[in-house]
């Protein structure tokens, strides 16, 4: 039987470099806005997937793992 995903079961994509780049206003770590990490314990499962495709965008976008500031 395959159950239905809930939010606690996807990780939160912090990496534990906290901190906010001045400039894009993403953090340095886990290239999320300091709205996207205060929501993050409050999202469903379907809108922290979303966020992570989001930020898998940003990456790419970027040219690869390299965050906003340099801190990889």
């Amino acid at each position: 039987m395959i159950r239905a995903m809930r939010a606690w079961d996807i990780p939160s994509p912090c990496v534990g470099i906290c901190r906010l780049d001045p400039d894009s206003g993403l953090c340095q770590g886990c290239w999320r806005t300091i709205g996207e990490i205060s929501a993050w314990p409050r999202m469903d499962a379907p809108a922290r997937l979303a966020l992570l495709d989001e930020l898998a965008g940003r990456q790419r976008a970027q040219g690869g793992c390299e965050p906003p500031g340099g801190a990889c």
